[in-house]
């Protein structure tokens, strides 16, 4: 087991430079709709291009549009096998437990499907462990 633990500092940095470029892109944009026309042009900006910031939301919400229909368009649908499993899901073992051999802990594996529909769907009351792979006893 690797000593890797928490967020390396690229993505921290990466994170918190996507915050602080969309706030302060946020605040410009509200200075520039608030203010008016002639306290910019008291400033000294007497030509700024009123349609870009138009053009840009417009393109941002494009760009998102787009994004996110592609995620729909490559991810395989619930009834994909690809959906339920990948490379790295384990089956549950199949040895039957009996009492002599104790076994405490059992081996880590994925709960199938049809068990967690049963834990959901059929009987929500029904204690979770009762359901569980493996079950000893």
């Amino acid at each position: 087991m690797s000593g890797d633990h928490g967020p390396k500092p690229s993505e921290v940095y990466g994170f918190l430079g996507s915050i602080i470029t969309t706030v302060v892109a946020t605040v410009i944009f509200f200075i520039w709709a608030c203010v008016p026309e002639s306290w910019q042009q008291s400033a000294g900006i007497s030509y700024y291009p009123r349609a870009v910031p138009t053009y840009v939301m417009v393109a941002i919400l494009l760009m998102l549009g787009f994004y996110i229909g592609h995620n729909f368009i490559s991810t395989p649908s619930p009834a994909h096998l690809n959906a339920v499993f990948d490379e790295v899901s384990r089956n549950p073992s199949s040895s039957e437990c009996s009492l002599e051999d104790e076994k405490p802990i059992d081996p880590i594996s994925d709960i199938g499907l049809d068990r967690i529909n049963d834990i959901i769907f059929i009987n929500p009351m029904l204690s979770r462990w009762e359901l569980l792979p493996n079950k000893c006893c």
